[in-house]
């Protein structure tokens, strides 16, 4: 478990809170600092940048196969926790309503994050216009909901519950977890993701199934990379 983590979120979390200090001890408050998820990997040279764009996002999921492998050599499977497609209309329907809800108050709580102080503005994608933008940003969004979902809400809750650890203990270290690599956005992306982290052990519990999370992840980062590409700039309410 330890070590999947320090190959994947676990040093993300570690990459964030130097990110963060660096951000604090910047002479600029945080509100007027920009940070970017997906930016260009080789400006003017798109055929180059969508190369690294491919390569980031299969290497970026390498840990998830770990996990796969992991769980295999216990006579588990992904589908242990509930990772695949046997149950596809209902893991749909609950993942909409889902990223529904959830994206919605996050953006609201990430606006008013900005608006006292406490948060970096966020640019979801800085990626050049062409052919490949939209479905880079959509691959980029679907990478992000499995390698979460699977590793912070399925793998890591499974194996500290085998560890022995109550619900109540397994549930506030997945959400700090997921809180603690998305601190380089600022306080907001980190409280914001503690409070979804929560939400969402919940309802896998409830659920028995990582895959609804993983819809509704992959829902909310779309509308996410998708909508702000077009709208920061054009429209005064989006910090940009």
């Amino acid at each position: 478990m330890w070590l999947v983590l320090a190959l994947s979120l676990g040093a993300s979390g570690v990459s964030a809170l130097i990110s963060f200090t660096g951000s604090l001890t910047s002479h600029k408050g945080l509100s007027d600092q920009t940070t970017v998820i997906v930016g260009s990997a080789a400006p003017g040279r798109p055929w180059l940048d969508l190369a690294w764009q491919v390569f980031g996002i299969a290497t970026a999921l390498v840990p998830v196969v770990l996990v796969a492998h992991f769980l295999a050599r216990g006579g588990e499977s992904l589908r242990t926790l509930g990772f695949d497609l046997s149950d596809r209309q209902r893991d749909l329907l609950r993942g909409t309503a889902v990223a529904a809800c959830v994206g919605g108050a996050g953006l609201a709580f990430y606006l008013a994050a900005v608006a006292v102080g406490i948060n970096l503005t966020v640019d979801p994608a800085q990626l050049p216009d062409t052919w490949w933008r939209i479905p880079i940003l959509v691959a980029v969004a679907v990478q992000n909901a499995v390698l979460e979902e699977v590793i912070v809400l399925g793998y890591f809750t499974r194996r500290l519950g085998q560890l022995g650890w109550s619900n109540r203990r397994s549930t506030a270290a997945s959400a700090l977890l997921r809180g603690s690599y998305h601190l380089y956005q600022g306080l907001g992306g980190f409280a914001g993701n503690v409070v979804m982290g929560v939400l969402f052990v919940f309802l896998y519990r409830r659920w028995g199934r990582v895959m609804p999370l993983v819809v509704a992840h992959a829902l909310i980062d779309i509308v996410a990379l998708v909508g702000a590409t077009y709208l920061i700039g054009r429209v005064g309410w989006l910090p940009g």
